[in-house]
């Protein structure tokens, strides 16, 4: 039985492979995103747009009127995120196709995993045994390797 562990941040996904628990981790694979470091500013150069609202607000003279942006949650940084987890999980499902694991576990921030949720494809999610809340991705192999959770290799029992 093998397991792939793939370790990633916004900006970089390393991929692990083991066959038992005993011995080093195996880098098999890896995956870099250069826009992650980028600004949102450097994606776009306008500022988002701007809108007025109809009526004034209570309490206000008539004419005066409150404006905002229309930002939003689209920003640019958090679509590259998007985008990135995405290729992590197009990464992972080409693997399992070829025969390349049997299990998965993952490591990434709260943010990413959450995000690698709604992402992965089905059949990678049903080799998901574990999630790993942290960012190891430039951490040693053998600190990846401890946040492994015991015993990855037995059955799982539905």
């Amino acid at each position: 039985m093998r397991i792939r562990i793939a370790v990633a941040d916004q900006s970089e996904a390393l991929f692990y492979e083991a066959d038992r628990i005993d011995v080093p981790l195996q880098l098999i694979g890896h995956l870099t995103d250069p826009k992650a470091r980028l600004h949102d500013r450097d994606f776009k150069s306008d500022r988002p747009g701007r809108v007025f609202d109809h009526a004034p607000v209570a309490g206000q003279r008539r004419g005066s009127v409150a404006h905002h942006g229309t930002g939003g949650e689209r920003r640019p940084r958090k679509h590259e995120t998007l985008l990135f987890a995405r290729r992590i999980g197009h990464e992972l499902e080409t693997a399992l196709r070829q025969g390349g694991f049997d299990r998965l576990i993952l490591m990434a921030p709260p943010e990413l995993l959450g995000v690698l949720r709604t992402t992965l494809p089905k059949s990678v999610s049903a080799t998901l045994i574990a999630e790993v809340p942290k960012s190891l991705v430039h951490e040693p192999e053998s600190a990846v390797r401890s946040h492994v959770p015991p015993r990855p290799f037995e059955p799982v029992h539905a």
